[in-house]
């Protein structure tokens, strides 16, 4: 029977950064296990029969204003700059997202743009950040009626599609973090570092996990991992809930399911992602060739219809934690088992968590636990 320091399941960004700061940093062997056939969890990526670099389970920007992050991830690749712009159809129009003045110029009269401008300058400040519930709420009639317009025809039926329920039956951060942006920044970011790891992110993931003490073991389940190699600690990232097999039922998560199109030509687009929150069954398209500066559109383009989809336990992969206080409350009890019972295994990521978490948020946190839970915690 073979025999490791540390048991990691899930190759995704989490794992692979726990991984290989206990590999190098500690000198401890470390077998990573992951159920899919690949490695880099959702951020997979490869080139199709065209050389596209095609993000398998969907858009993953990287965007970060963390140092340390930046730091430790370019370690392990080059970048090449990309500044993210998204568009919606509304109202038979492509325009900018999240809804600033330039949206707001293409949506409305000039004279009701200018004015509404002008309003919300005066009220709130250049480049302010509005969230579209403080708009409705306002005394003043005119940014009251906008704010329910960006709320209709924005941001409503797209929640209904992504969550499969109406924003009142989710967290009332869920509509907090859909702004009225007060600038012509059509950026959908704003972090200081903007990019895309220049060989994808596959690659980058590959070389984190390319250290003598690291094993990787793909297509395999935790449980029959667990049982047939001998280890000393566990760090995982998977559901919380499948980890205790499910004693107080399943956890509540929404899946996506991906339909990949190859065209003979583009751009199909003009940007990499589109959004449609009143239009079709899926809430999005992707046109993979824009991540690479679709500098050259001669040949096929590629590109990905985005459906929400309910999590199937086997049949689907749980990708969001379902924001609601009732998948809050079922979260806790089993949070406070892992508390309970399994003070030395490391419970990491967004399925461990339950909660979601951006690419930078990921590999700072763990980071974070790596400090805190293994490098203090077990000798070198």
């Amino acid at each position: 029977m073979s025999e490791f320091d540390w048991l990691v399941v899930g190759a995704g960004l989490t794992g692979a950064t726990l991984a290989e700061r206990i590999a190098s940093q500690l000198g401890q062997s470390v077998l990573v296990v992951d159920r899919r056939p690949h490695i880099a969890g959702n951020v997979y990526d490869e080139l199709d029969g065209d050389g596209i670099r095609v993000h398998r389970y969907g858009a993953h920007i990287f965007h970060t204003s963390s140092e340390r992050v930046w730091s430790y991830l370019s370690r392990f690749t080059t970048w090449v700059g990309y500044e993210h712009r998204v568009l919606a159809s509304v109202g038979g129009r492509l325009v900018p997202l999240p809804f600033n003045l330039n949206t707001l110029d293409m949506l409305f009269p000039a004279p009701d743009a200018a004015h509404l401008t002008g309003l919300l300058v005066n009220t709130f400040g250049e480049s302010s950040r509005v969230p579209v519930l403080k708009l409705i709420d306002h005394p003043t009639p005119e940014l009251s009626e906008l704010g329910r317009f960006v709320y209709d025809q924005v941001f409503l039926n797209y929640t209904a599609k992504q969550w499969g329920r109406r924003p009142e039956e989710l967290d009332p951060s869920v509509t907090g973090r859909v702004p009225v942006l007060v600038s012509r920044d059509d950026r959908y970011f704003r972090d200081k570092h903007q990019a895309l790891p220049a060989e994808g992110y596959t690659t980058m993931v590959a070389r984190m996990l390319d250290h003598p003490l690291i094993t990787v073991a793909t297509s395999t389940d935790y449980a029959a991992a667990a049982s047939s190699v001998k280890h000393r600690r566990v760090v995982y990232t998977g559901p919380i809930d499948e980890y205790f097999s499910g004693v107080y039922g399943p956890l509540p998560y929404r899946s996506l399911r991906f339909e990949h199109e190859r065209l003979p030509t583009g751009p199909h687009q003009p940007v990499s992602v589109v959004n449609y929150p009143n239009e079709h069954d899926y809430t999005r398209i992707l046109e993979h060739r824009h991540f690479a500066g679709g500098s050259s559109w001669a040949g096929a383009s590629t590109i990905t219809r985005e459906y929400p989809d309910e999590y199937r336990p086997g049949d689907n992969e749980p990708f969001y934690p379902l924001p609601a206080e009732a998948s809050h409350q079922a979260y806790r009890r089993y949070a406070d088992l892992r508390d309970e019972t399994e003070p030395d295994t490391v419970f990491a990521g967004r399925l461990a968590k339950y909660r979601y978490l951006d690419m930078d948020q990921a590999v700072n946190l763990a980071l974070q636990a790596f400090d805190r839970r293994i490098c203090c915690a077990v000798p070198a």
